[in-house]
């Protein structure tokens, strides 16, 4: 058994509180459980309890024994001066205050009840792939779809944190916070993270004052990257390799490795070589782009921003010397729909949060709802309990219950396992 099942237990009083008494024999009535603590400090605040014939306010915390008190150090920590109860599955020694008083202790182990035990079992230790496969349906509609609107508010609000995080190291720039967050979300997931450290490392600034020369700005992006380090055989990669070796030196730019790049088991359009010339094709085109994006209206308006085309060079290649049979390497419908829902969608979201503008808000929602549902093996394996979802809406909430709740068997803080166990 987990701790977090006793948190459960008193936050929806799902256990025998008949003749609720303390382990020493005076006689507990909650008259409020407290607020649920997820952060440091006690597991409950602001409880209201009647013990013996006194009505205490204070805080509860929870161990599985009584003796977590003294591991966990908390005679030490000055947060927990304000419990004014011990609720443990079983007390193995008594826990005294700082000034010498015996803390009043409930033991839980003969209050739970046996059938509530064994479906928490069940969830917890089966390897469905999610925990309550054969009893989410279950669970009444209403309550699924609430819960999944909530977790759709949790995923904005997740992103939301990782965007002003940025932003605050950005000194408040949200032109250079988006550019550096559009750039992560261009390199998908496999080259994430090298897309977005070559955004940190060649502001934006910079590649501005070359906007109107696409050689130089490939240079940029391609010679930061790494990716020029080599002899070539063809015209265009040498060009490319001189001017980075001019511009390297003017700005004094130190290049990423080139192994942060991962081209294995990509769909050649996803190459990062393509990725890193359509979006040089996208800086050049697009000045202020976050400033547009604040005034698009609809997906149709996102599209036309996003609107890139190679030519040249990229049309008969996939990687600098290795030619390939001609063909358009546009972004299409479905690039731009993940850039809309990572990127566009977050930044309209945590904007008009910030700006106190529920307009920004309500056309991420509405971006959401009317993009259609994503398509990957988390939305597949959806398909396969017999959840067919409609929207971006509703995958990007579906995402969020299987990487966050079901894989991390979070049963107890989501409102299904809730409602399976209540």
């Amino acid at each position: 058994m987990k701790e977090d099942l006793l948190h459960f237990l008193w936050r929806f009083r799902r256990f025998d509180h008949s003749a609720l008494s303390t382990t020493e024999g005076e006689p507990v009535e909650i008259l409020q459980p407290g607020t649920h603590n997820t952060h440091a400090g006690p597991d409950f605040s602001n409880a209201r309890l009647k013990i013996g014939s006194t009505v205490w306010a204070g805080n509860v915390e929870m161990h599985l024994h009584s003796s977590g008190w003294l591991q966990h150090k908390h005679q030490d920590d000055r947060a927990y001066d304000n419990v004014i109860l011990h609720v443990v599955l079983e007390e193995d020694q008594p826990v005294l205050r700082a000034d010498g008083s015996r803390l009043p202790c409930l033991e839980m182990k003969n209050r739970i009840p046996p059938k509530l035990i064994g479906s928490y079992q069940k969830l917890l230790h089966n390897e469905h792939w999610i925990p309550c496969q054969h009893q989410f349906y279950e669970v009444p509609e209403m309550t699924r779809s609430l819960w999944l609107d909530r977790l759709l508010v949790e995923r904005l609000e997740q992103k939301t944190a990782a965007i002003l995080h940025t932003l605050q190291a950005n000194k408040g720039n949200w032109e250079e916070t988006f550019y550096q967050i559009l750039a992560r979300n261009f390199g998908l997931k496999i080259n994430a993270e090298p897309f977005e450290m070559l955004a940190q490392s060649l502001p934006q600034n910079i590649l501005a004052k070359h906007r109107d020369n696409l050689l130089q700005l490939e240079a940029f992006l391609f010679g930061q990257a790494g990716l020029l380090g080599q002899d070539f055989g063809e015209a265009y990669p040498n060009r490319l390799q001189s001017e980075f070796g001019f511009l390297q030196k003017k700005y004094a730019l130190t290049p990423l490795n080139s192994a942060a790049w991962k081209f294995l088991r990509l769909h050649p359009a996803n190459f990062p070589t393509i990725r890193l010339a359509q979006f040089a094709r996208l800086v050049q085109q697009s000045a202020h782009l976050f400033s547009k994006i604040l005034e698009v209206k609809s997906q149709a308006d996102i599209e036309s921003l996003f609107e890139v085309k190679l030519d040249g060079y990229w049309l008969t290649h996939y990687t600098f010397g290795n030619e390939s049979p001609k063909k358009n390497k546009s972004l299409g419908k479905d690039a731009v729909r993940l850039l809309t829902i990572n990127t566009i969608v977050p930044f309209l979201f945590v904007y008009g949060s910030q700006q106190g503008n529920q307009d920004f808000k309500d056309l991420a929602i509405s971006l959401l709802e009317r993009l259609p549902a994503e398509r990957n093996a988390i939305i597949m394996g959806w398909q396969r309990l017999g959840m067919e979802a409609k929207s971006a809406y509703q995958t990007q909430a579906l995402l969020q219950l299987k990487n966050v709740y079901c894989d991390r068997k979070r049963c107890l803080e989501c409102a299904v396992g809730g409602a399976i166990l209540k």
